[in-house]
């Protein structure tokens, strides 16, 4: 199939119908359109966010350009002239007809994919189980997930949103939305009970924050002292030794949510706030997408 080419440089020339130098200026057009449909020139400067006197030049400049005159006193006001009626009535047509056209190329226009970055362990033991009822809910938004800790670029990564522990300096050119505290404690399965109390356990940590145990045990001298610690890569990883039998897991609360829930795990000594929390991160540079809006409503839907 032959593609369709075309060629502009009829645009502004000696064949087309209409030259570049009979169009005005755009702006002096608009000034005048808003003038003629509040008569006013007062709330045209409010609408368009200009003063008065700048309204007015571009108005005056529009008549002087054309050759007509366009307003006229009337009282102590201005009404248009029968030449400003006709020109107001076409601009204001013309003005919509570019706003219709310009809502359908972008509603036509596919919506960018939602990169949400979000810490492994998160992302594993919380967030991805319950995604399916973000899928429900919105099945036309296409949502990606990556994992991550830390820093990041969201130029670099093309990142729309992240959720990260805070525990390093965010770029300030960032809006942050904070979700939970966390809060970690000693889980384990329900038969590993008593040897804890006993401190008959091997404690498992994770190698992401390898000083949890000695942390939590400063902040709770009377708890009991393991017999040995083994680390474990990440958060995941430990919580699912813990609730294999592997030993006493210093877990965050919100990564063993489910497993007390399911009671696949207990925390005989619940949780304690470490100081720390979790946030949504997003650049402050970039307009939030309608997408990206949704999935972080409903985020915190979740939360809550």
């Amino acid at each position: 199939m032959e593609k369709k080419r075309y060629d502009l440089t009829c645009i502004g020339d000696k064949s087309s119908p209409m030259q570049r130098s009979d169009i005005p200026s755009l702006d002096d057009l608009r000034a005048f359109e808003v003038v003629a449909r509040l008569g006013s020139v007062r709330a045209a400067a409010t609408e368009l966010n200009l003063t008065h006197g700048a309204v007015s030049r571009r108005v005056s400049k529009l008549a002087g350009d054309l050759g007509l005159e366009l307003l006229e006193a009337h009282g102590r006001g201005l009404r248009l002239t029968s030449d400003g009626e006709k020109l107001a009535q076409a601009t204001t047509r013309a003005l919509a007809l570019v706003s219709s056209t310009l809502d359908e190329i972008r509603s036509a226009t596919p919506a960018q994919p939602v990169l949400v970055s979000c810490e492994r362990s998160l992302a594993m033991r919380w967030l991805i189980p319950r995604l399916a009822d973000f899928q429900d809910r919105h099945s036309d938004v296409d949502l990606h997930l990556a994992v991550g800790g830390g820093a990041f670029d969201f130029s670099r990564d093309r990142v729309t949103l992240a959720i990260r522990r805070l525990d390093f300096a965010v770029d300030p050119r960032c809006l942050v939305t904070r979700l939970m505290r966390e809060e970690v404690g000693p889980v384990m399965q329900a038969g590993m009970v008593e040897r804890f109390r006993v401190g008959d356990y091997i404690a498992l940590a994770s190698k992401t924050r390898p000083d949890a145990w000695n942390k939590w045990a400063h902040a709770n001298p009377e708890a009991p002292k393991p017999r040995s610690t083994r680390f474990m890569d990440h958060h995941f990883l430990m919580a699912e030794a813990a609730a294999s039998g592997l030993g006493v897991a210093m877990c965050p609360r919100v990564i063993a949510a489910d497993d007390i829930r399911n009671e696949r795990l207990v925390a005989p000594m619940g949780f304690t706030p470490d100081g720390s929390e979790y946030g949504l991160i997003q650049s402050a540079l970039i307009p939030e997408a309608p997408h990206a809006l949704l999935f972080k409503t409903w985020l915190q839907a979740q939360i809550a």
